[in-house]
């Protein structure tokens, strides 16, 4: 389909002599949010890490937006450089550097790995931040932040090459009530913006709630 943002296709995947990816195909169109659901070991987050370039797979095939990646032991730096541009992703513990300001860790992939000029990083940053309303954070230390703030200057990191396509492990894992309210809006307002959306989770009510389409797993096939 033309307008696939992603495209998998039997995609396979061992480590040892374990099978955790078993033929997935999934096609993902702009402006969609998708929930991957499955009990704990069923390969949704492990399909998360094989889209965004981190962890190689056995067999089949990722188009992320024109970027192919293929079976094999890793993907060439070229195709992972434009891999980035094409693909953010948002880790279940943010992964956030301590030792940098919540700014500064948004800026960091545009500066260091695509060579924007610090200036239009940091406005770009900036503009991020204040459009998840965490400005106000934006000196602060990674541990100086909440947990809603780090997801969100998370989030932000993740967007701040402009990519189409936006990956979220577990977005939920560690927000109260009130707090998945407002993560959801926010997603929300990204697929307004034609943002496409992967996400795994174990969170049911939050699924169905924001998301598109659900997507279930299960002993590393589509169930």
């Amino acid at each position: 389909m033309a307008d696939h943002v992603l495209e998998v296709a039997d995609l396979q995947l061992l480590r040892a002599s374990r099978t955790i990816l078993a033929g997935v195909s999934l096609g993902v169109s702009r402006g969609e949010v998708v929930a991957l659901m499955g009990p704990s070991g069923s390969g949704k987050t492990t399909i998360l890490r094989a889209v965004a370039g981190l962890e190689p797979f056995h067999a089949g095939r990722i188009d992320v937006d024109g970027v192919l990646l293929g079976a094999g032991a890793g993907a060439p730096a070229s195709t992972l450089r434009d891999l980035r541009r094409k693909v953010g992703m948002v880790f279940q513990f943010h992964c956030l550097f301590e030792h940098l300001s919540a700014i500064e860790n948004v800026c960091l992939a545009p500066v260091h790995a695509h060579g924007v000029a610090p200036s239009a990083a940091r406005a770009r940053g900036m503009e991020l931040l204040a459009a998840f309303g965490v400005d106000h954070r934006a000196a602060a230390l990674p541990r100086q932040l909440s947990g809603g703030e780090a997801q969100r200057v998370a989030i932000a990191r993740a967007l701040a090459v402009d990519p189409p396509l936006l990956l979220m492990d577990e977005p939920t894992a560690s927000l109260d009530p009130e707090r998945r309210i407002e993560l959801g809006a926010l997603l929300q307002g990204l697929q307004r913006e034609q943002r496409t959306l992967v996400i795994s989770t174990h969170d049911e009510d939050f699924a169905r709630d924001f998301a598109t389409r659900i997507v279930r797993l299960r002993d590393g096939r589509i169930a």
